[in-house]
C-alpha cells in the first residue's frame, strides 16, 4: 500500500512539473532536465532488464534480448521519418512515429506467425530476426537518401535520455507498471513452461496463450522505450544472464533483480554518458562498452 501511494504522490509531482512554467535557469536545469532524465534511466533499465528476463523465459534461449522481435528497427523507421519531415521540434513528434511504426511492426511479426502453417514460439523468434534485418535495411537506405539529418538519426539510434520530458515520464510509467504486474502474475506459469511445452500442458498451462500475451505485453513496452530513449542495447542481454547466476532461474526472483540491477546500471550508464567527456555521448554505446566485454568473457570462461 505504501508503494502505491508513493507511487501515486511520484506521478503527482511529475504532472505538476509538467504543466508549470520555467523557472530560474539552474532549477530549471535540476527539475525539468536532471529530475525527468534520472527517473526515466531508472525504469527504462528496469523495463528493458524485464524484457530480456521474458523473452530468455519464454524462448528458453540465453542470448534473446528485448530488440530480438525487430520492434526497436520498426521504432528506427518511425523516428528517422519524423526527423527527415522535421518533426522533431513538436512535442512526441519522434515519440508518436516511433510507437506507430513500432506497433506496426509488432502487428507485421504476429500476422506472419498467424499465417504460419507451423504453431511455435520459434516462428515467431524467426519472423522478429528477419524482420529485424528488413528493417534495419530500409533505416539504412534513408539515412543515405537524406545526409542532412544522418547525423540525428544515428545518434537517436545508439539511445539516450537527453530530450526526456515530464509528459514521458506521464506516458512511459503507467505502461510499464501494467506489464510488470502481468509478468509477475505469469511468474508461476512461466516457471512451468521452463519444463518443456509438453510437460507444461500436461500441467495445465496453455502455453501458447501464455506466450502469446507476454510476448505481446513485452512488445508493447519495447516500443514505449524505444520510441522515448532510443535503442540502448546489452543490457537487456547481459543483466538476466547476472541474475541467473547469482539467484537462479526462479522467475519471480529473476524479474525483481533483473530490474533492480537494471535500474542501476542504466543510471550509472547514463552518468558516465554525461560527464566522462564534454560532449553528451549516446547511452547506447556505454552499455555496449561494458556489455559486449563481459558477454565476451562469460563466452570465454563458459
Amino acid at each position: 500500500m505504501q508503494f502505491i501511494l508513493l507511487l501515486l504522490f511520484l506521478f503527482a509531482l511529475m504532472a505538476a512539473a509538467a504543466f508549470t512554467g520555467k523557472a530560474q535557469s539552474s532549477e530549471f536545469v535540476i527539475i525539468h532536465l536532471r529530475i525527468p532524465r534520472i527517473i526515466m534511466s531508472v525504469f527504462a533499465g528496469a523495463a528493458l532488464t524485464l524484457c530480456g528476463a521474458i523473452f530468455q523465459s519464454i524462448f528458453r534461449n540465453p542470448i534473446c534480448d528485448p530488440y530480438i522481435l525487430g520492434i526497436s528497427s520498426g521504432a528506427s523507421i518511425g523516428a528517422a521519418l519524423a526527423f527527415i519531415l522535421g518533426l522533431d521540434f513538436y512535442l512526441f513528434g519522434v515519440t508518436s512515429f516511433a510507437l506507430v511504426t513500432a506497433f506496426l511492426t509488432l502487428l507485421l511479426m504476429l500476422g506472419i506467425t498467424r499465417f504460419s502453417t507451423v504453431k511455435s514460439s520459434y516462428v515467431m523468434l524467426l519472423a522478429g530476426i528477419s524482420l529485424n534485418f528488413l528493417m534495419a535495411s530500409i533505416l539504412t537506405l534513408l539515412m543515405v537518401l537524406n545526409h542532412q539529418e544522418m547525423q540525428k538519426i544515428i545518434f537517436w539510434t545508439m539511445g539516450g535520455f537527453a530530450t526526456v520530458s515530464y509528459y514521458d515520464l506521464l506516458f512511459f510509467i503507467p505502461v510499464f507498471l501494467i506489464v510488470a504486474s502481468f509478468a509477475f502474475l505469469l511468474s508461476k506459469d512461466l516457471n512451468i513452461m521452463q519444463l518443456g511445452d509438453t510437460q507444461a500442458q500436461s500441467l495445465g498451462v496453455n502455453t501458447q496463450k501464455i506466450t502469446y500475451i507476454t510476448l505481446l505485453l513485452s512488445s508493447v513496452l519495447i516500443a514505449a522505450i524505444v520510441s522515448i530513449c532510443g535503442v540502448i542495447g546489452f543490457i537487456g542481454l547481459i543483466i538476466p544472464h547476472l541474475v541467473r547466476i547469482i539467484w537462479g532461474n526462479n522467475t519471480k526472483h529473476l524479474f525483481a533483480f533483473s530490474m533492480l540491477l537494471g535500474s542501476i546500471f542504466m543510471l550509472i550508464a547514463d552518468t558516465l554518458a554525461r560527464t566522462v567527456t564534454n560532449a553528451e555521448l549516446p547511452v547506447g554505446s556505454i552499455t555496449a562498452l561494458i556489455g559486449a566485454p563481459y558477454f565476451i568473457y562469460m563466452l570465454v570462461r563458459k
